[in-house]
């Protein structure tokens, strides 16, 4: 399960998976993000709050996860990870060769740092 807010003020999507990823959680963001990104055009960034990693609940839960990002991420300029999970720091390399939106890794806690990082405009 994935609890998100959209913050149409800043254009930022904030992301604090709960428990391990299902399909429907892929279903319910494309409901909330795809009118937004369709009106204003793209969102400044996406925040990633996860003290730890949950995983996946099975393989077609892992496949929708790939098809939002592939679906999305050319509309997204930054991604911040929020996370002390080593999955942190690999992320942060991997992603960075299959999505056009520069990405940061923070230290569990710095949610406000990684707002900053992402309001910033350089």
């Amino acid at each position: 399960m994935i609890e998100h807010t959209l913050d149409t003020e800043n254009s930022i999507l904030y992301l604090q998976p709960k428990s391990a990823l299902e399909e429907d959680d892929f279903v319910q963001l494309a409901k909330v993000v795809d009118p937004y990104i369709e009106k204003s055009g793209d969102l400044a960034g996406l925040i990633i709050d996860a003290p730890k990693f949950p995983g996946w609940e099975s393989l077609g839960a892992m496949a929708a996860h790939i098809r939002f990002v592939r679906d999305h991420h050319k509309c997204v300029r930054k991604i911040g990870l929020v996370t002390d999970s080593a999955l942190g720091n690999v992320a942060e390399r991997m992603a960075s060769h299959f999505v056009s939106a520069e990405i940061r890794h923070f230290s569990a806690g710095e949610l406000e740092a990684a707002k900053q990082w992402v309001i910033q405009r350089t």
